[in-house]
């Protein structure tokens, strides 16, 4: 039997690579880039989350992710992309480690074995990426809503999830999932009344709630 990988830790990574890093708290709603400056960092999220978002040419806007610990964003500045294609800020206070792209680019040379883990960590946030796009497309309100719950309470990560999940706006909730205010409150209180969350002193997320997601 394959012996299994052992799970991806990206501060331990760090250390292990010797990347040079600045480190940056922020306060919650405060920018860490804008979208269409230039691209010069990678980033890593060290604790608290990160929402990012886009606006069209004709002025809408759109949360593309709300990433919590232990994810990097802003990785584009590594495949040449000049300026950043979306907006970052911090959705609670958070702290970011800042690496150079050049730094990035020249250990990602350097050490072929710790690259190979790290292209794998993005490769599998991009995957949910791309899995919550599909929905948005062609799932109803309630899947992608309870998917959306699902990712921030991280079923389905390698790290344990954590069934109470940091506050979030319902607007945040409805911007995620390409709906409106009032039908985010009509859906939570379904979900609520059915067990499967629990609105009293925050937001808790049960198991259950993966039922919704795993329907036909």
């Amino acid at each position: 039997m394959p012996q299994r990988r052992p799970a991806f830790d990206p501060e331990a990574f760090l250390d292990e690579a010797g990347v040079p890093r600045t480190v940056i708290v922020y306060e919650p709603g405060q920018p860490i880039y804008v979208q269409g400056s230039a691209c010069e960092t990678v980033l890593y999220i060290q604790a608290g989350e990160v929402k990012l978002s886009s606006i069209s040419k004709l002025g809408e806007a759109a949360v593309v992710a709300l990433l919590s610990a232990g994810n990097f964003f802003g990785e584009g500045a590594l495949a040449g992309q000049s300026h950043r294609i979306e907006s970052a800020t911090a959705h609670s206070a958070a702290t970011i480690i800042a690496i150079d792209k050049a730094d990035m680019r020249r250990w990602l040379r350097q050490e072929p074995s710790l690259a190979d883990r790290f292209t794998r960590h993005l490769l599998t946030r991009n995957i949910r990426l791309e899995e919550a796009l599909i929905d948005r497309l062609f799932d109803s309100e309630e899947k992608r809503l309870a998917r959306a719950l699902l990712l921030l309470a991280r079923y389905g990560e390698e790290h344990t999830p954590q069934r109470v999940i940091p506050p979030i706006s319902p607007e945040a909730l409805a911007e995620m999932v390409g709906t409106t205010r009032p039908r985010v409150d009509f859906v939570m209180n379904q979900f609520e009344a059915l067990g499967f969350i629990a609105l009293d002193g925050g937001l808790t997320v049960h198991r259950s709630l993966l039922s919704v997601v795993l329907q036909d």
